[in-house]
């Protein structure tokens, strides 16, 4: 199982707690930014992770 642990927050997220992840590319939106996702996560919670290449 994969566990994520944020070292200054208490936000854990096991594998089996999240029903998928999807990596999209951010794109811009007038003055922001956006990802995409398909419409089945309306109204969900979501938490976007960013990484260093």
């Amino acid at each position: 199982m994969r566990i994520i642990k944020v070292n200054k927050g208490k936000l854990w997220l096991r594998e089996d707690q999240i029903e998928g992840f999807i990596e999209k590319t951010v794109t811009p939106s007038g003055n922001g930014a956006k990802v995409d996702v398909p419409k089945r996560y309306i109204g969900k919670r979501a938490y976007v992770i960013l990484c260093k290449e």
